[in-house]
């Protein structure tokens, strides 16, 4: 009595024992299937509209802070050019003072 037991090749899939009545391994991935194309594309794009939108926020605060900067500088020009000017007075008289303001608005405008 011969009986002759063929072993089955092993393939990649089958453990090295051959006990094929075990299922092959796969990494664990909890998350892996749970969301799908659509719902991640819907995320991407409320992200996406939601990023704009902080960017447009932050550019008009950036805005509103340069314009209040612009005008402190204009306020504090205007100071210290009306305090030239009235130090200009202790030493000219009134005419000749408003001769060099017009002339000086004259200059500014030709070279801006």
């Amino acid at each position: 009595m011969t009986e002759t037991t063929s072993i089955p090749e092993a393939t990649q899939a089958d453990k090295p024992l051959g006990k094929q009545w075990h299922a092959p391994k796969k990494a664990f991935r909890p998350t892996a299937g749970l969301t799908s194309y659509e719902k991640r594309t819907k995320e991407r794009a409320l992200m996406a509209q939601m990023k704009a939108k902080e960017n447009e926020m932050k550019a008009e605060k950036k805005a509103e802070r340069q314009r209040k900067v612009d005008a402190i500088r204009e306020k504090r020009a205007k100071k210290e050019e009306k305090e030239r000017y009235e130090k200009l007075a202790e030493k000219m008289h009134k005419k000749r003072i408003e001769r060099l303001k017009r002339k000086e608005k004259r200059n500014k405008l030709i070279n801006s």
